[in-house]
């Protein structure tokens, strides 16, 4: 089965992500599976920028270096990306662009969209001519260009699209696809989905690329939902605002990218020390500082772990794909309600764009899990907010809900009751019941993802965005013989380790790969279990590793 490459690229400001989401949704709903990933500078006109797709009749989990056509939107992207174009591959350009490559097929796309009546609509000649050396069939496209533009603006861009069609004869070979029954998303409309049908109720955020998607979803949604989106001033408003609003009874949640989330850090300790449900996501893009806004990277893990002084209980999941966060984001908020403490969601850049077909959601996987206490746990005079237990979880009430009582949390430590003390057994008890819950919260932890042989001799070890180029790479690596098999994280604190313990023992060589230049999942591994990685296999340039990629580092090559 074969999956083929398109790269489109140009300047900021050239309508790359038009016609990148015109090209996924004809595929997509033509039956094909279909993968793409941005690569975008941090300006609003100028640079370079380009979007990968890919697209096949088979499941897509990464993207692939090696390009089958290129749409040049400009003379960089030729220049760039020449280089990558395998040799039977095309380049689709306008005719006032120069090469002398023969794999170029210069055209007279503004001349002929100015003939259309919209010098605009150029690019889509370039996506039917496109779609022509694929062979594709037409089907799907006047629904596609009419639900994305209005009225006469549509009819042109169609017109547009049947020229480019009928200017290049078929090239490529690709196998019929099956009927379109996938949904076709990124992870942080995902997330945003998943608090959704989790019974999210209150989101606060300051928008911070690339986790301001999910705060624009939720307030797309909010009217139809019913519920509250704030955008505040800056990132402690907003996890001070999520808490407030969780200690009302809402189900709350935030979202940032990691400089937001450092200036987030004193509230965790607020939350954990008042046993405050509370979600934060943190999509990651590289540091410090500024760093690179619009790139990726998975260098966040170590920091969240511990974030806040002094030593609270949490939870840190990575999400790995749009369908895993769909489902951890659910599983997040009822934990997070559950134990009475913080979960940290870490996503990246690179899944915050990567657009994905997937299966629907089962929205009956979903339940709202509240664990609310009713009025029979009042039984004395004044409510116990901080009740001594068994389990280190106290009855939660609602504020206002129980006549009479009044819900006291304070920052300070406390009593049982919400009072400040500085009383020393009552500072132990209080500290053992707050990280108490970690023992029953170990209980429910999920195992990673592992893909390859039983007894693997190379195991890899990774976490988050890592989940689909991990896939692809042991697929190729067991098409050479090579027993290799890799673990994908997706919980990562508590850390389990039933599979670690189980594929370790038979593994001659552990690596580690990761998106950071430390190797963070390694020092934790090795932190929690003494199992120490042999290599790592590490990318810190603001861009994502391939499946492809890792194949061909562990064979010693580069692209």
């Amino acid at each position: 089965m074969l999956k083929y490459n398109i790269l489109i690229g140009g300047e900021a400001g050239q309508g790359m992500d038009t016609l990148a989401v015109l090209l996924e949704k004809i595929l997509k709903r033509q039956g094909y599976y279909v993968f793409s990933n941005k690569d975008y500078m941090s300006r609003i006109r100028g640079g370079h920028n380009f979007i990968q797709l890919r697209f096949g009749t088979e499941t897509i989990v990464s993207h692939h270096p090696v390009l089958d056509v290129m749409i040049a939107l400009d003379q960089r992207t030729i220049e760039t990306h020449i280089d990558r174009l395998q040799e039977k591959g095309i380049i689709i350009c306008d005719d006032s662009l120069q090469s002398e490559d023969t794999r170029v097929i210069s055209m007279a796309l503004k001349e002929t969209a100015k003939g259309i009546g919209n010098i605009k609509v150029f690019g889509s000649i370039a996506i039917g001519a496109v779609m022509k050396l694929f062979g594709l069939t037409i089907n799907q496209v006047e629904e596609v260009f009419k639900e994305k533009f209005d009225g006469e603006t549509s009819m042109v861009n169609i017109a547009a699209f049947q020229k480019g069609y009928e200017l290049v004869e078929s090239y490529f070979q690709i196998d019929s696809p099956a009927e379109d029954n996938h949904i076709l998303i990124n992870s942080n409309q995902a997330i945003a989905l998943g608090a959704l049908a989790a019974g999210v109720s209150f989101y606060a955020g300051y928008p911070m690329t690339p986790a301001t998607s999910i705060m624009t979803y939720l307030s797309e949604k909010q009217e139809d939902a019913g519920i509250v989106v704030e955008q505040v001033e800056d990132e402690i408003s907003a996890i001070n605002m999520a808490i407030g609003a969780s200690y009302a009874g809402a189900r709350a949640m935030t979202g940032t990218s990691g400089g937001g989330f450092s200036l987030m850090v004193e509230a965790l300790g607020l939350a954990g020390i008042t046993e405050t449900p509370l979600v934060v996501a943190n999509i990651q893009r590289p540091g410090p500082a500024t760093g690179l806004p619009t790139r990726t990277e998975q260098s966040d893990l170590s920091f969240v772990l511990t974030a806040s002084h002094g030593e609270i209980p949490r939870m840190v999941i990575a999400v790995r794909n749009p369908e895993d966060a769909f489902y951890q984001t659910a599983r997040a908020l009822n934990l997070a309600d559950k134990y009475q403490m913080l979960v940290i969601l870490l996503g990246d850049q690179f899944l915050s764009d990567a657009m994905e077909t997937i299966e629907p959601f089962d929205f009956g996987r979903i339940a709202i899990n509240r664990y609310l206490a009713g009025k029979e746990v009042v039984t004395e005079d004044e409510y116990i907010r901080y009740q001594l237990t068994e389990n280190g979880l106290s009855p939660r009430i609602i504020p206002g809900k129980n006549e009479g009582q009044i819900v006291l949390v304070d920052s300070d430590e406390h009593n049982e009751y919400g009072h400040i003390t500085e009383a020393a057994e009552i500072r132990s008890n209080m500290m053992e019941k707050r990280m108490k819950r970690m023992v029953y919260l170990k209980k429910e932890i999920l195992e990673p993802n592992y893909y390859g042989v039983k007894h693997p001799e190379v195991l890899l070890l990774g976490w988050g965005s890592m989940d689909g180029p991990l896939k692809e790479a042991i697929e190729l690596l067991q098409k050479d013989g090579i027993g290799a098999g890799a673990l994908a994280f997706g919980d990562l604190y508590p850390l389990p380790t039933k599979l670690l313990d189980k594929y370790s023992s038979s593994a001659l060589k552990i690596i580690n790969v990761e998106q950071n230049y430390t190797g963070q999942l390694a020092k934790l591994i090795r932190q929690e279990t003494g199992i120490v990685c042999h290599n790592s296999i590490l990318k810190y340039d603001g861009r994502q590793m391939s499946g492809y990629e890792i194949y061909l580092r562990l064979k010693g090559e580069v692209l």
